[in-house]
């Protein structure tokens, strides 16, 4: 009979685990190798166990589980301890568990705070909406009201229901704004309808006015001047049916003119700036050879003078724009990222316990090495593949391992 701190194998190949109280379990059997080989292949399955219960401790601490998911994974692994086939200290890997419930307390309690919190934030928002509703259904602003009052809507519907008496009774008011504002609009335009006549005096005037103006060059002023006397063309209201789309096919012809002859200009002058995209073309190739970042501050100090050269080649044509400042700033977030993400991750306590795991798992997977070595020297198969696949399923923990300590060093 064998035996060591946590477990011991008797003359048949039985391996026991023993308890903190003293007590022993049947764990398994291991009859055809050394009872020295028996407890070190159970003692491997601890450590795997062992290296379940820290990641899980990690992820739980650091909030990447939600509570609810921490509690059940809690469970599970709680519940593999209980019939675990390894030899190990498992009561300290059950204490591990346990010392997680005050976290789980606590990330209980900080959601339930923090659902109060957006519930509260959703009922001031409802009462603002109903405010502004409110002002908006007193007001004269017939053109825009109504696309007022649908926005206000939408973000009603987008905000979570609170509690229902305060929800309905919000909404009542809310309802009644619209329905007050409707009813107002209505008799509004009922008496414009009388005000057709003087509506046609209006327009014909506009029309004048926008003829007058089809065949200017000065581009801005003049499309400025064409957004007013759109404005004030819908402010006039409907004329008379009969002359109504005779006088807006003359207005729109005006406009027509001047717009084509506006945009042909700009096509000019966005032929200019083709030099000026090719240049920009050649920066933003350039930017993009930095990524990905491997070291944020030359990638910060290369990025500057692309900038300075940027801003130094001028303006592209306006099809251009979007495309080009949508991919230079690609790149600069990317590296504003890196940096954002090495700020993140420069957690010394974090680093240290997954660099200590890493170096653990590692040092066990080279004396396993060291054994496979030794089992296919002596050309035993059945030893070599079983330390194959323990090498295998020890390799998969460090991969974990690495990542996690990865993570933590930036």
């Amino acid at each position: 009979m064998t035996s060591s701190e946590w477990g011991r194998v008797d003359d048949t190949g039985t391996v026991y685990v023993r308890t903190v109280t003293g007590e022993e379990r049947a764990v398994g059997q291991y009859p055809e190798g050394t009872p020295e080989e028996a407890l070190a292949f159970y003692g491997e399955r601890f450590t795997a166990l062992e290296t379940e219960v820290h990641l899980l401790d990690q992820r739980v601490r650091s909030g990447v589980l939600s509570p609810e998911e921490a509690t059940e994974r809690v469970k599970t692994v709680r519940a593999s301890l209980v019939e675990a086939s390894a030899v190990g200290d498992l009561a300290s890997l059950t204490a591990r568990l346990d010392s997680l419930g005050p976290v789980l307390a606590q990330q209980r309690s900080a959601k339930k705070a923090e659902k109060a919190q957006r519930n509260a934030e959703a009922k001031k928002a409802k009462e603002d909406l109903v405010e502004i509703a409110e002002k908006v259904a007193a007001g004269n602003d017939w053109r825009h009201g109504s696309t007022r009052l649908r926005d206000l809507l939408e973000q009603w519907k987008a905000l979570p229901r609170i509690d229902r008496p305060s929800d309905d009774a919000l909404w009542k008011r809310f309802s009644a704004a619209r329905s007050a504002y409707g009813k107002r609009r209505k008799q509004h335009f009922a008496e414009q309808d009388e005000k057709r006549g003087g509506a046609q005096v209006v327009k014909e005037r506009l029309v004048v006015e926008a003829e007058s103006l089809a065949t200017s060059t000065e581009w801005g002023p003049t499309s400025g001047r064409y957004r007013d006397l759109m404005r004030d063309w819908k402010a006039a209201g409907p004329a008379p049916k009969s002359v109504d789309d005779a006088l807006w096919k003359r207005f729109r012809g005006a406009q027509d003119q001047f717009f084509g002859a506006r945009d042909a200009a700009n096509a000019e002058l966005d032929q200019e700036y083709a030099a000026n995209a090719v240049v920009k073309d050649e920066l933003i190739v350039q930017a993009e050879a930095l990524l990905p970042v491997t070291d944020a501050e030359a990638a910060k100090r290369a990025f500057r003078d692309i900038a300075d050269k940027w801003d130094e080649a001028g303006k592209v044509p306006r099809d251009r724009v979007q495309e080009l400042e949508g991919r230079i700033r690609k790149v600069e977030q990317a590296i504003r990222s890196v940096e954002d993400e090495k700020w993140k991750r420069s957690d010394p306590e974090k680093s240290a316990r997954a660099d200590d795991m890493v170096a653990k798992l590692e040092a066990a997977i080279a004396g396993v090495e060291a054994d496979l070595e030794k089992a296919r020297a002596a050309g035993d198969d059945k030893r070599t593949k079983r330390l194959e696949d323990d090498l295998a399923s020890r390799q998969a923990f460090l991969d974990m391992a690495r990542r996690a300590a990865a993570d933590y060093s930036g």
